[in-house]
């Protein structure tokens, strides 16, 4: 692609989302209802709502899994799931998920719902990440340069029932613990940590006033309040990385300098490769839209650049065959400024949610879902996050190498994977408590360990069911049926 195009030339309004009034204020005869604000005085109690729900389901029922006999096997999950995805890259994602079990799991969520969606719910609701395994949460930068650690993927998120994210944090931490060689009772404690520091947040955050719990577990406070010390060293070690993470270091070792002074992408496949010029216009033009997704103040930010390239890129695991782009922009001095257009596809949750009981979306664009979905679970989320459409598919819009960093929980001693359980429950819970009352969560989760202990029993059932899952994939690509590129 040779031609420049200025990125802010485009004009537009910031987008808005709105809340739906659910009652209003009830006081004086001056002070009227407003729509989307509690009524007062208070008189229901969700704790007691949520303590009420344990006759119906039991805290002990969460430990129950059976695969139920229409499940599909783990082969035809996988070329299900491919559907839609670009069919030269797709070998590259199995190859990718018979890597080893976990890996396995990071890439299927679809086929994980639906064995949630035949587990017992109790009906309470959350903006889910519908991906929250242990691999999914890590480091970003904030708009000032620091670092946040939250949870980091949303293709998946959705409004449904918030066991679904806890099951499938505690079960990966199973998988990612026998991964690292941790002994059995060391992976069914860090599910068990997970669960019980889940539980213990919500209670946290239930008695705190709204606007304190809305902010709450600073991330500085945070190994603390997981007690989490044993992990703090390899914290710090992922934190300098993240910090050197940036766009301009993937622009130096990824970009060459062109004879008008800018730079243009390398070509290194099948990871990077170049697009012919009428896809990387197409992607370039799709910025115009992207900017309208944005709000006003952003305008003026990234009207100081200019795109110079576009690139396809490989991402992920359960991403791999998507179209994900990433975008080169330089300012006046020619540094550079990276951003992923990354393809968004419906959330392999959506077909179960009806067996859980839960409707399923009306999703005006896919790329909206995962980027509202992500700022009502993050505390902080990408000042320039937003979305477009590429020829009539919907993208996502995002900054590349922005400071990230990640634990691997699969490379972590037995003596520090609970710490990172404890940690991540500790997150999920405050990601839930933004959109679900922690009130309600934790009158159902109560104090004691009951439910601690069903999860870690169904997290290590569950983590065998994708070993065997894991092993009837790698038996089908050594037998041919599926075809994988490993080591890529």
């Amino acid at each position: 692609m040779t031609e420049v195009t200025a990125v802010g030339a485009a004009p537009g309004a910031g987008a808005a989302e709105g809340a739906e009034g659910r009652g209003g204020i009830r006081g004086g005869a001056r002070v009227p209802a407003v729509a989307g604000v509690a009524r007062w005085p208070v008189q229901e109690s969700p704790k007691a709502e949520g303590k009420a729900l344990r006759r119906r389901v039991a805290r002990s029922a969460h430990a129950v899994f059976e695969p139920d006999a229409g499940r599909p096997d783990a082969v035809t999950a996988v070329e299900e799931s491919n559907r839609g995805r670009l069919p030269e890259l797709t070998p590259i994602r199995v190859g990718r998920m018979a890597a080893t079990p976990f890996a396995f799991l990071r890439g299927s969520a679809g086929l994980m719902a639906h064995d949630l969606a035949r587990t017992p719910t109790t009906g309470i609701g959350a903006q889910l990440c519908g991906d929250a395994h242990a691999a999914n949460f890590g480091l970003y930068g904030d708009a000032r340069g620091g670092l946040v650690i939250d949870l980091n993927d949303f293709d998946e998120t959705v409004h449904g029932p918030w066991e679904w994210d806890l099951k499938r944090l505690a079960a990966s931490l199973v998988l990612a613990g026998r991964e690292a060689g941790c002994d059995e009772d060391s992976c069914r404690r860090a599910a068990q940590d997970a669960a019980g520091a889940y539980r213990r947040t919500m209670r946290l955050l239930a008695r705190l006033p709204v606007l304190d719990a809305w902010n709450a577990i600073a991330d500085e406070e945070l190994v603390s309040h997981t007690d989490a010390h044993d992990l703090l060293g390899t914290l710090e070690r992922v934190s300098e990385k993240a910090r050197a993470n940036t766009s301009e270091r993937f622009a130096a070792r990824s970009t060459e300098r062109t004879d008008d002074g800018g730079r243009r992408f390398l070509d290194a496949p099948p990871v990077l490769r170049r697009v012919p010029d009428a896809e990387a216009a197409a992607v370039a033009t799709s910025l115009e839209e992207y900017l309208t997704t944005l709000p006003e103040d952003r305008h003026a930010l990234l009207a100081r650049y200019a795109v110079h390239d576009v690139a396809f890129r490989v991402v992920g695991t359960g991403s791999v065959g998507t179209r994900s782009y990433v975008v080169l922009l330089l300012d006046h001095r020619g540094e550079p400024l990276v951003l992923q257009v990354k393809e968004a596809r419906s959330s392999a949750l959506v077909p179960h949610l009806a067996t859980a009981g839960f409707p399923a979306p009306e999703v005006t664009h896919e790329g909206r879902r995962v980027v509202l979905g992500q700022k009502r679970i993050q505390v902080v989320s990408d000042i320039l996050l937003g979305w477009t459409t590429v020829e009539g598919r919907p993208f996502q819009v995002r900054q590349f190498r922005n400071r990230k960093g990640s634990v691997d929980p699969a490379a972590l001693p037995a003596d520090q994977i609970d710490d990172y359980g404890r940690m991540t429950g500790a997150l999920l819970a405050r990601a839930h408590a933004h959109s679900a009352d922690p009130r309600l969560i934790a009158g159902y989760c109560g104090k004691n360990e009951e439910l601690d202990e069903a999860l870690a029993a169904f997290a290590v059932t569950y983590a065998d069911r994708t070993e065997a899952d894991h092993a009837d994939l790698v038996a089908a690509v050594r037998a041919g049926r599926i075809a994988a590129e490993l080591g890529v």
